[in-house]
């Protein structure tokens, strides 16, 4: 398992150990308060990076409350994808919250960075990313990172298509085959460090790999210091 220890994005999840074998087909159901929650919450998130790109550009730094705001945003999207249509790996409610759950089976954080570049965030967001947006496309479909909507299942894209497949062999066979899994989350991982990226929350272009698996390896501003460090 391929890991990148420098990655200012952090995404993770695990598996619950006894899922339903049917809740799967109502979750999408259930999460409708968080759609509602999320639409409001993505516009925010547009005006939110707007500003932000402008104070990039003339101090070459994010407001940390905007980058908080977020990255908060993010998070919530990841919990409540991850429990509705995104690997469907918890049969847990998500959280009506931006703060992190260290509790929650499905985290996401992103180190905050002191400064970026002002030159990068003129072209990164559009020209830079096009390569990326490409790839991310075929996984996510019409889902995205900032879609919000729950109308639907199937959005033609290969990572609601395989969490789809992982649903129907766990309720056959009552047990949710972790090589999909495993590569479920590679797939997110890809796609959580484009979003990041094209919100100007990092200078470090996303590498075009998987990372695969429930867990990875923290940011950088939060690993563990050593003696003297």
């Amino acid at each position: 398992m391929i890991r990148n220890p420098s990655s200012p994005v952090h995404i993770e999840a695990s598996l619950d150990p006894r899922l339903s074998r049917w809740m799967w087909l109502v979750k999408w159901l259930l999460a409708i308060p968080h759609y509602i929650v999320l639409f409001f919450l993505w516009i925010a998130f547009s005006v939110v990076t707007v500003i932000a790109f402008f104070a990039i550009l003339f101090t070459a730094r994010y407001p940390r409350p905007l980058f908080d705001f977020n990255v908060g945003v993010l998070r919530w999207n990841w919990r409540v994808g991850y429990y509705a249509h995104t690997a469907l790996g918890t049969d847990q409610y998500p959280p009506f919250t931006l703060a992190d759950v260290p509790d929650y089976p499905a985290r996401f954080d992103v180190a905050y960075p002191e400064r970026l570049s002002r030159g990068l965030v003129l072209v990164k967001w559009w020209l830079l990313a096009i390569p990326q947006y490409i790839v991310v496309g075929m996984f996510v479909g019409d889902w995205g990172w900032g879609s919000g909507s729950g109308d639907g299942w199937y959005h033609g894209g290969l990572i609601p298509f395989l969490s789809l497949v992982a649903v129907i062999i766990l309720a056959f066979t009552g047990r949710y085959p972790m090589p999909l899994f495993d590569f479920l989350l590679g797939l997110v991982r890809w796609a959580a460090r484009v979003a990041a990226y094209a919100s100007l929350m990092t200078d470090e272009y996303p590498p075009f790999r998987l990372d695969m698996g429930g867990q990875a390896t923290p940011p950088a501003e939060k690993l563990p210091r050593g003696p003297g460090q």
